[in-house]
């Protein structure tokens, strides 16, 4: 099955001779080829980045709330004394 590449259909060779021109001025001869790899590894980084950040929701999601438990041997605190009342004014 042939892509629709209807986005391109104004190109042509000239155009395309045009592209590649600028490209190789832009970023020569030498790093030419390291372009692709780095694009490469960035879009591996954002895959394994947005798979990391996808996991961490579906493991919140996932995971139920526990209530706090005190660790053992946790000073265990007095309940808050009751205020006394006013005194009585005659």
């Amino acid at each position: 099955m042939i892509p629709n590449l209807s986005f391109i259909e104004g190109i042509g060779g000239p155009e395309l001779m045009m592209i590649m021109f600028i490209v190789l001025v832009l970023f020569g001869a030498n790093r030419l080829p390291e372009l692709p790899r780095g694009i490469d590894k960035s879009v591996r980084e954002f895959k394994k980045a947005a798979s990391g950040v996808e996991e961490e929701v579906r493991r919140a999601m996932e995971e139920q709330v526990k209530p706090a438990t005190k660790p053992p041997g946790a000073i265990q605190q007095a309940a808050p004394e009751k205020p006394a009342p006013p005194p009585a004014t005659d």
